[in-house]
């Protein structure tokens, strides 16, 4: 199709009759499909074990500071959760399957799953996390370009949230107190 050209009615209803069953996937559908479905089964799993990892910060955060943390970890669950579901949905629409499968789940993920034990770890790893979603999804919206707008819009609205949640965790950074190290490693001391 030349966009500069007219609309050939009868033609775009014939070609929307054809193969009806892939319901929103059209013969005008540009991108490898198969590709951005793997692609999308990626950020999904990616997104999965950010909302794993910030649900595990936020009841495992302690400290002065933890109350105040621990609910922006599960404000950032939340919202990670939404992009699980918006991502699902594309995977569908486009005729895929979403793969939710926990055994293959870090594999697939491009952030890793790092438990941390203090405030401020936790809070290096979700920013971390963050950091590599922000990268990710900006190599798939570039990857997309003009072939598949949906997809690429959906994707621009998540990376806003990922940069959002990679400022904020950057505040806290700044505004948590680094922990003091154990006694034992102030004295050189080891466990025996």
């Amino acid at each position: 199709m030349n966009p500069s050209e007219p609309i050939d009615v009868n033609a775009l209803r014939a070609r929307a009759r054809r193969h009806i069953e892939q319901g929103a996937v059209t013969e005008g559908y540009a991108a490898d499909r198969h590709a951005v479905l793997k692609m999308l089964n990626g950020a999904l799993a990616t997104e999965l074990v950010c909302v794993l990892r910030y649900r595990r910060h936020h009841y495992m955060a302690r400290g002065i500071h933890s109350q105040a943390v621990a609910s922006e970890f599960l404000v950032h669950s939340n919202e990670e959760l939404g992009h699980v579901d918006q991502i699902a949905e594309r995977i569908v629409q486009l005729g895929g399957e979403p793969d939710f499968a926990p055994d293959t789940l870090i594999e697939r993920s491009h952030a890793q799953y790092m438990e941390a034990s203090t405030l401020v770890d936790m809070i290096k790893e979700d920013l971390v996390a963050e950091r590599i979603a922000i990268d990710s999804y900006r190599h798939f919206i570039q990857y997309l370009s003009d072939q598949d707008p949906t997809t690429r819009r959906m994707l621009e609205g998540i990376l806003a949230v990922e940069e959002e949640h990679a400022d904020e965790l950057a505040d806290l950074l700044q505004r948590v107190p680094q922990e003091p190290a154990p006694a034992q490693q102030l004295l050189g001391l080891h466990a025996i």
